[in-house]
């Protein structure tokens, strides 16, 4: 199974899908870790190339049989489409779940106290976040509202939108 876990930045979503990923036992690609890695290689050009790198991955690990759970923010049309890609080349099942934090007040409090998990990784203002590119899903997915739950209540009900998805 291929989880798609997309939001912006602060909505807590690298927090729950490594929280998922360490319940299952799953691959878990970040596509933060990657685009910082290839910052302090030298090789990093802005653009796609952290994407490509994580479906990549993904797909290998697909195809050896591991679940992989991927978080990015996947903010547009066409990277949701890739990943949809990478798992129905395969024919595996996959599914698509949103983070979002429908508190803005919350949300901006989250963005401007948080401190990286990534050395060397260089956090994105509010302002970042409010002006980024995120398009509007055009497809059915799983969202999950993390603004008044805690980690735990937040993968409870990730937990429950999965049964009733996976069905």
């Amino acid at each position: 199974m291929l989880y798609i876990f997309s939001g912006l930045p602060g909505t807590g979503k690298s927090t729950l899908s490594a929280a998922l990923a360490g319940k299952i036992r799953a691959t878990y690609l970040r596509v933060d870790v990657v685009e910082q890695a290839m910052r302090d290689a030298g090789t990093w050009i802005n653009g796609p190339a952290g994407y490509i790198v994580c479906y990549e991955i993904a797909s290998h690990n697909l195809r050896l049989g591991l679940d992989v759970i991927a978080d990015t923010v996947n903010p547009i049309h066409e990277t949701r489409q890739s990943w949809r890609d990478v798992a129905q080349s395969l024919g595996i099942p996959f599914v698509e779940i949103e983070v979002v934090c429908s508190d803005e007040r919350e949300h901006r409090r989250r963005i401007t106290t948080r401190l990286t998990d990534i050395p060397g990784f260089a956090l994105p203002t509010w302002d970042e976040v409010k002006t980024r590119q995120y398009d509007v899903w055009d497809r059915d997915h799983i969202i999950i509202d993390t603004a008044h739950q805690t980690v735990a209540e937040s993968l409870l009900t990730l937990y429950e939108k999965l049964d009733q998805e996976i069905k």
